[in-house]
């Protein structure tokens, strides 16, 4: 799904608040959790699941097609563990009662 596409639902169901506001309230949300993340801190959604953040240790790698070796400074990577309510609607278990879509 899009980002527009979210804008677009988000807007038909609270029609109530221009598409403007809607855009911004979303870009506020993405950098927050983004800043969130980039401190070091989990972002957890009940429902929907947990956003970590994961080191990928410093390492000396090789180039395959020159076999250089190569020094790969430490990194990071996202991890998404899903929440119970969200792997239960994905796999056909609507136990609980939520709303459909946005």
């Amino acid at each position: 799904m899009l980002k527009s596409q979210i804008l677009d639902k988000l807007h038909k169901k609270h029609n109530n608040l221009s598409l403007d506001d809607i855009e911004d309230l979303f870009n506020i949300f993405i950098k927050k959790i983004s800043k969130s993340l980039q401190k070091g801190h989990n972002i957890e959604i009940r429902g929907f699941g947990t956003i970590s953040r994961k080191i990928n240790k410093e390492k000396m790698v090789r180039n395959p097609k020159t076999n250089e070796k190569i020094f790969k400074k430490q990194s990071y990577k996202l991890h998404f563990k899903i929440g119970k309510i969200l792997h239960k609607k994905i796999n056909g278990f609507e136990v609980y009662s939520l709303e459909d879509e946005v």
